[in-house]
């Protein structure tokens, strides 16, 4: 962390501490602490993936973890200015696993056993407009968390949400660092492109009109001097007798920033999920093009990537966002509520990319896919209600093999119980 960076963060800190010390006892419990809400979360998860291959350094990754998440949110002080605290802390217990089928990314490189992190977040609240400064948990179309493992990925820095105008949600903010799923520590050298940055800036807007069926949105993104994004997604259901078709269309605009630390940069990536969904069936169809001379632009830290999730085809293991890369993807979603099953869903996903280009090897025209099955189940009433159990099963093939790339079949079992304190 630069000096400039730890002075302003402690100066606001100040300023934040000031402002909760002289609210009186009266506003404290008026909204702080009567709308405060503390969740505990349980999750048991188990990875083991195969490497397929000759040349592959290690054959599994093998790891088993237990997280508990505490989310404590407090309510807003009384007043026309409310302020509040929000506190996520995550502690992870390594149950199984050895340093040398390590690698699943559950928790840190070389981690002999358990693991925390706290990430408070202070807000403040005018009207419908609420502003947070700290560490929180980021799901925006150019800015996600990661969701794929037990711990959450969280970010540091300041964010802006305004709802004045009805069905008009503004957003704009700063990020400064990450902590990766598979790390305790916040990364200050946000990266993309072999290059890192002290800051990504964002601002951005979604309108929901046509009785919230249609929402346009429009963002800009900047990761100071490496790169600068725009993004357009229009989403939309459509009612047609006993079926609901969706869609979910996007363009990604992309180049360098500033000093462009990552060299000159050319991207547009085109996204689409289509779906139809008739009683307990869902069908969908996904179609995603990268072009330019780079891949589809997301914020990453030195040591490793954050969230997709934005692009169509995003998946458990890959986006399909390489340069060049076109791909398709093929999905069946089906609810066993009619069956006598209440809570137990099945998803089966295919989908193919083409055309890849991984230029520090030489290749033109690579292929991947990925074929999944997820089956879920979720305790619908008595004691354990709400309890979810997840099996998730992949297979990845690449027609390319380098350092970062291989092919493998995946097994996570997940096993989740919220737990509502207050």
């Amino acid at each position: 962390m630069t000096l400039s960076v730890a002075r302003e963060k402690c100066v606001f800190r100040s300023l934040m501490l000031g402002a909760l010390l002289v609210i009186p006892p009266s506003a404290w419990a008026e909204g702080f602490i009567n709308d405060a809400k503390v969740d505990l979360t349980l999750k048991n998860f188990y990875q083991n993936r195969n490497f397929l291959g000759n040349n592959v350094a290690q054959a599994q990754a093998v790891e088993w973890v237990q997280f508990f998440t505490l989310d404590a949110r407090s309510g807003y002080t009384s007043g026309p200015v409310g302020f509040g605290l929000d506190v996520l802390g995550q502690l992870g217990i390594k149950l199984d696993g050895s340093p040398g089928s390590s690698g699943t990314q559950l928790l840190p490189p070389g981690s002999p056993g358990d693991v925390s992190r706290i990430d408070p977040v202070a807000k403040i609240k005018y009207s419908k407009t609420v502003l947070k400064v700290g560490d929180t948990v980021m799901n925006l179309p150019i800015l996600r968390s990661d969701p794929g493992r037990a711990k959450l990925q969280t970010y540091e820095g300041a964010t802006l949400t305004s709802q004045e105008i009805a069905n008009l949600t503004l957003y704009a903010g700063q990020i400064r660092a990450t902590s990766l799923r598979n790390s305790v520590d916040m990364d200050h050298h946000l990266s993309y492109g072999g290059a890192v940055s002290d800051r990504f800036n964002y601002a951005g807007g979604e309108y929901y009109f046509n009785q919230n069926r249609t929402m346009i949105g429009l963002w800009d993104a900047q990761l100071k001097d490496i790169y600068q994004q725009q993004y357009i997604n229009l989403t939309h259901t459509q009612p047609v007798g006993d079926w609901v078709l969706g869609s979910n269309v996007g363009v990604f605009f992309g180049t360098e920033d500033g000093s462009a630390r990552a060299g000159d940069l050319n991207n547009k990536t085109f996204t689409g999920l289509f779906s139809a969904k008739y009683g307990v069936h869902t069908f969908y169809l996904g179609v995603q093009k990268v072009e330019g001379n780079s891949s589809w632009m997301r914020v990453g830290a030195t040591d490793g990537t954050s969230g997709g999730g934005s692009l169509a085809n995003d998946n458990l293991n890959s986006s399909f966002d390489r340069e060049d890369e076109r791909s398709w993807q093929l999905r069946y979603d089906l609810d066993f509520v009619r069956m006598g099953v209440p809570g137990l869903t099945v998803t089966n996903r295919y989908i193919r990319g083409d055309n890849v280009r991984v230029r520090n090897i030489g290749i033109d025209n690579g292929t991947e896919s990925e074929r999944e099955l997820i089956i879920s189940y979720v305790v619908q009433s008595g004691t354990l209600k709400d309890l979810s159990v997840v099996w998730k099963n992949a297979s990845a093939r690449h027609s390319w093999r380098n350092s970062t790339t291989s092919d493998f079949d995946d097994n996570r079992l997940f096993i989740s119980y919220p737990v509502s304190l207050l």
